[in-house]
């Protein structure tokens, strides 16, 4: 692994390239993003495509990465074109790209503006309202778990946020009457630490669920997109998204492995079904 700093005018984006470039085998690069997950999300994934050159980075502003522009907001926008440069730093483009959650969000809108920079893109449940019948309700949950955050702390911000995001179906007047639920109960912390800057539960990352796809503009894109969800989303928020996503594109989501962080290990604590999910990433990425 080597690792690098691509200097842009307002950020400082550093990222991994694992393996040779150009790569050994004449296929194009494999690039791994997520937000608000930097790179070491992928670790597990890395491990397991060592016949491939991986690349991964951090977002701006994110691990290892520094903005400059003034802004706290994680925009896909502002993130895909990031992206952009980075690909055109590897100078061995166009791309396949596995996306994850608001990576994947970043990668729609990568291949909204510049369609030439991914052969395949691999979507895995981007979190995006618009596409769903209850994107108010979504949203008004989301105020909801924000404001626990800003008010009691990340243990509070994050007990909503699971409350939510594992909710099977649609966002119903129920669920939105019920009290937030107690921290404790999700074996997470009852203390307020005071910090009110986690890119998940604080208002810096509403970008990302708020973005509108442009489906006139994907499906008439080159890219090869594949809308991926994983086996255990399928009833819940992140895969309601990307089922609806996928029949917006007009074609049907592809089923992998697991749960939203499905390609992780356990170092996060959320472990998935990291070779599984790669054996299925590979079937996809063939299927080109």
């Amino acid at each position: 692994m080597t690792t690098h700093t691509l200097a842009l005018p307002d950020a400082d984006i550093v990222y991994d390239v694992h393996g040779p470039l150009p790569t050994a085998d004449g296929r194009p690069p494999l690039l791994m993003i997520g937000q608000p997950m930097d790179a070491s999300g992928f670790q597990a994934q890395v491990a397991l495509f060592r016949d491939r050159t991986v690349v991964t980075y951090d977002p701006r502003g994110l691990g290892r990465s520094v903005r400059r522009d003034g802004s706290t907001e994680n925009d896909p926008v502002v993130q895909a074109e990031d992206v952009h440069a980075l690909i055109a730093e590897l100078d061995a483009g166009p791309v396949d790209m596995l996306a994850s959650s608001g990576g994947a969000v970043t990668a729609l809108a990568l291949v909204t503006a510049h369609p030439h920079d991914v052969a395949t893109l691999v979507a895995h449940e981007p979190p995006i309202d618009a596409v769903l019948p209850d994107a108010d309700a979504v949203h008004r949950a989301r105020i909801a778990y924000t404001r626990a955050y800003q008010q009691s702390g990340w243990g509070a911000g994050m007990a909503a946020f699971v409350a939510m995001t594992s909710w099977e179906g649609e966002i119903t007047d129920d669920f939105l009457a019920r009290p937030l639920p107690d921290p404790a109960a999700f074996g997470m912390p009852t203390d307020d630490d005071g910090s009110r800057d986690d890119p998940l539960l604080s208002e810096h990352s509403w970008a990302v669920p708020l973005y509108r796809p442009d489906a006139a503009a994907l499906t008439a894109a080159p890219t090869r997109i594949v809308v991926a969800v994983g086996e255990e989303s399928l009833a819940v928020y992140t895969g309601r998204t990307a089922l609806a996503l996928a029949e917006l594109l007009g074609q049907q989501a592809s089923v992998f492995p697991s749960h939203h962080g499905g390609f992780m290990g356990g170092e996060f604590g959320y472990a998935g079904q990291p070779e599984a999910f790669a054996a299925r990433l590979r079937e996809v990425l063939d299927a080109a």
